[in-house]
């Protein structure tokens, strides 16, 4: 079982990046194979808004979005990650995001498990990491937990975002080796299905490629 980390934070060894250390220690000790990717060292451009990957299924820019959305894909279990930079996530993670169009129409992540982690200076982690959960919560994945803490609390409070970063690591590992959907979040998927499939037959004519993975899936 693999468990992906994703941090966004231009600096090396920051507080994020430490508690998504935190959580993948947790995974590990339960048995899951982890891996971490950095954003920053990453060239990813902004999505140019243009369908491609709709009618085609390939992106026409040519960076290095395919190989962190092969990564994301790969995995079991995914760990978001971003301070807050202004009541919301680092522009790095936001053009990651963005550039994941496709994989919220064909709700790519179904089956899959996340967590989140933001720190922030004085307010807002909270309602960062949310954020981040419920992206991916859109795009198909089940949504395990959080971890947010803003600094301003001291120490103490950082110390035991760790200890919580590091249950949610062990948390998020027995969610993903047990493959069991949570149960209270289907209905809510099983709702953007129905969206995500009403637009794509609207589109049917142009979304080419997208509408042969829903047939594909038996979605249709």
């Amino acid at each position: 079982m693999q468990i992906l980390g994703i941090t966004s934070s231009p600096r090396k060894k920051s507080n994020t990046a430490c508690l998504v250390t935190a959580i993948l220690e947790g995974a590990q000790d339960r048995g899951c194979e982890t891996t971490e990717i950095s954003l920053p060292s990453y060239d990813i451009g902004f999505c140019k808004g243009c369908e491609a990957c709709y009618r085609t299924g390939s992106c026409i820019l040519i960076d290095d979005f395919c190989d962190v959305i092969e990564v994301i894909l790969a995995s079991d279990g995914i760990v978001m990650s971003s301070p807050n930079y202004i009541n919301n996530v680092t522009g790095r993670m936001k053009v990651l995001l963005d550039r994941m169009g496709d994989t919220i129409h064909c709700q790519r992540l179904i089956g899959k498990y996340v967590a989140a982690v933001s720190t922030a200076g004085g307010s807002g982690a909270a309602e960062v990491a949310a954020y981040l959960n419920q992206t991916l919560y859109l795009m198909g994945a089940d949504v395990v937990g959080q971890v947010s803490v803003n600094m301003v609390e001291g120490e103490e409070a950082f110390t035991q975002a760790a200890h919580d970063a590091y249950q949610l690591g062990i948390t998020l590992a027995d969610s993903v080796q047990s493959g069991k959907p949570i149960t209270q979040q289907q209905a809510g998927h099983e709702e953007m299905l129905d969206r995500m499939r009403a637009l794509i037959l609207s589109r049917s004519d142009d979304w080419v490629y997208e509408l042969g993975y829903y047939q594909n899936k038996k979605w249709l």
